[in-house]
């Protein structure tokens, strides 16, 4: 519990609807803004600061104490801190976890993420529940209520905008780091003839190029921006399409993927998924609060098996326009939204949701295995 002295607000967030609060400041100083969106995990807090997909977005930990074991470094899922803004109900200052090299707060503040505790994290997602996605500012400089307001109301959202291009690698790079041996992996790491996978940096998360790396492929990495010739020259056996932020729509790279579908296989997460989807005829809509959280449930349709899944996305892919070329395979059981689809005649699939989790549930980590068959097949 926090003691009177702490209780003076030094950090404000405002709403494009109106709405105000008063905080505590707990991670760097500054004003950021962008859309608001909450996530429902318990834990995984510096997996989803470090996922280049929240880029864009000011994120709401619905769980109401954040913090509690500190930060790992070998947990980052990328080497910077994504959110615009992050917003906690309470912040632990107190690390118990013997992994753990500095707190959250310190950690925060050393990324330059501006933070707020002490706002009523419920009311916000029940906002954003019944308004859908709204604009939002978190301020430690601004306690004005109509200024902040106004500056929500002039925050970009993440609609229209190609996102992918400014988190994407600069460079191509090689890897092949698989899990490390204290990792609960559910499929065991596959041995005999490595495959070669070149992987569109959209937004990757490291653990997706992990398991990748210990479902038998050899990695190469390369930005968003390059050419279907630039990858077809390096005679991959493979190509993944990784998870990234925003809108799918303006993407810079949907013209060289269609130059790749019949070529190689491939397989999309996320917003490789929605990627794929409108290259072979389908259509994106932004949710009205999208999936953020780390227990999905999701039916596979080829197996008759629900898992569940970690999410992390704002759009989603408009079940009525999928042409017949393709098969629904994944269905979200919450709300029926596509989760994944697979192409009838060509070596291509792809899901909505993160099978490689952190954080999250394991239940779909045999698509790595499923999306190694496919290419040996």
């Amino acid at each position: 519990m926090k003691n009177e002295s702490d209780l003076t607000p030094t950090a404000w967030l405002a709403l494009e609807n109106g709405a105000v609060f008063a905080g505590r400041a707990c991670g760097a100083a500054g004003e950021r803004s962008g859309d608001m969106v909450f996530n429902t995990a318990m834990t995984g807090y510096q997996e989803i600061l470090t996922d280049p997909s929240y880029y864009g977005q000011v994120v709401v930990m619905t769980y109401p104490l954040i913090g509690n074991y500190g930060v790992a470094e070998e947990d980052d899922e990328s080497s910077a801190a994504w959110p615009e803004a992050f917003v906690v109900r309470e912040m632990s200052s107190i690390r118990s976890n013997h992994r753990s090299t500095r707190s959250l707060p310190e950690w925060l503040a050393a990324k330059g993420v501006v933070a707020i505790e002490g706002v009523d994290t419920r009311r916000l997602t029940k906002i954003v529940r019944e308004e859908g996605c709204l604009k939002c500012v978190v301020s430690t400089t601004d306690s004005n209520p109509a200024s902040l307001v106004a500056k929500a109301k002039a925050a970009k959202p993440t609609d229209n905008r190609d996102l992918a291009r400014e988190v994407t690698c600069k460079a191509p790079f090689e890897w092949s780091a698989s899990y490390e041996p204290s990792y609960p992996a559910l499929v065991d790491a596959i041995g005999g003839k490595r495959l070669r996978c070149v992987a569109f940096d959209f937004g990757a998360k490291r653990n997706i190029l992990r398991s990748l790396a210990h479902s038998g492929f050899d990695v190469t990495v390369v930005p968003a921006t390059t050419k279907a010739s630039d990858v077809l020259g390096m005679n991959p056996d493979a190509i993944f399409l990784s998870n990234g932020p925003g809108d799918p729509a303006p993407v810079c790279a949907i013209p060289e993927i269609a130059n790749l579908i019949g070529k190689k296989p491939i397989f999309g997460i996320c917003l490789g998924h929605q990627i794929l989807s409108i290259v072979l005829g389908a259509k994106t809509h932004k949710m009205p609060f999208g999936h953020h959280g780390a227990n999905h449930p999701v039916r596979d349709m080829l197996t008759g098996r629900v898992e569940i899944t970690s999410q992390n996305h704002s759009f989603a892919v408009d079940p009525a326009t999928l042409p017949s070329t393709l098969e629904l395979t994944h269905v979200n059981l919450n709300d029926n939204t596509v989760e994944g689809m697979r192409h009838k005649t060509a070596k291509v699939f792809s899901v909505q949701y993160h099978p490689e989790a952190a954080p999250g549930p394991l239940d779909s980590a045999h698509l790595f295995r499923r999306f190694r068959e496919m290419v040996l097949a």
